[in-house]
């Protein structure tokens, strides 16, 4: 069963910079992917096997140190947060970025401002099909594009725990040596098809009740029972000490 306490996260935003370079797989871990990750072992695998874990969430460095978890992440590292910065790095230097998942609209959306944003980056891209599984012929059309166009930064945008654990399941098939991020949302943050919350509501870590507001019907699921259950998964395991 997955312990927050006895993970490895990220501790702050400066730490991105001393990241290894060369292929390396980000993920985040906020208080959904808690709480999904324990009713979900692959799931738990690919977050904790991966290479780099960032806490994209307040509640998640809230609950490292009350837990008195070995890591203790001083701040929240979004999955935003890890995309511009891997983005202005490449873009000082020049290179190749690949975004797999999402729509075909969001990914024109998406080139689009890249174009603007980001001049030095050339940017491919791949709609997988929509379905909850893909066949074998789907995840080979997958690794062949990604393969073949050798990108220099690689992004997996289709939800958790979809995208994590696609990416764990064929992380040694990808022929690449760069770093790869699952930041789901943040596909439509960029494009512009979803709203981020405005700054000052994420310096006070209510980004999630932002989201909530904007979106009631498709969040509070997530934000009202998620969070809940969340402190009373918290709870179990400072229990179970």
């Amino acid at each position: 069963m997955l312990q927050l306490k006895e993970i490895k996260i990220l501790g702050s935003q400066k730490e991105l910079g001393v990241l290894n370079n060369g292929k390396l797989l980000i993920n985040t871990i906020n208080a959904h992917s808690y709480n999904t990750a324990l009713k979900d072992s692959l799931f738990a695998e690919a977050l904790t096997k991966g290479d780099i874990l960032i806490p994209d969430g307040a509640s998640i460095v809230m609950a490292c140190k009350w837990l008195k978890a070995k890591s203790q992440p001083k701040e929240r590292i979004a999955g935003w947060d890890l995309f511009v910065y891997e983005m202005e790095k490449l873009n000082a230097r020049g290179g190749k970025c690949f975004f797999m998942g999402s729509s075909e609209k969001v990914l024109a959306l998406i080139k689009a401002k890249a174009a603007e944003v980001y001049p030095n980056i050339t940017v491919e891209m791949y709609s997988p099909p929509y379905k909850p599984e893909f066949t074998e012929e789907d995840n080979r059309a997958i690794i062949d594009v990604i393969n073949t166009a050798k990108p220099d930064l690689l992004w997996i945008g289709m939800t958790a725990p979809k995208q994590e654990k696609w990416a764990y399941a064929h992380w040694n098939e990808l022929d690449i040596n760069c770093h790869c991020g699952t930041i789901g949302a943040v596909f439509d943050f960029f494009a512009g098809t979803v709203e981020r919350a405005p700054k000052w509501w994420q310096e006070h870590s209510l980004e999630w009740l932002y989201r909530l507001l904007k979106e009631p019907k498709r969040m509070w699921r997530r934000y009202i029972i998620g969070n809940t259950l969340f402190i009373i998964n918290i709870i179990k395991e400072k229990l179970r000490g």
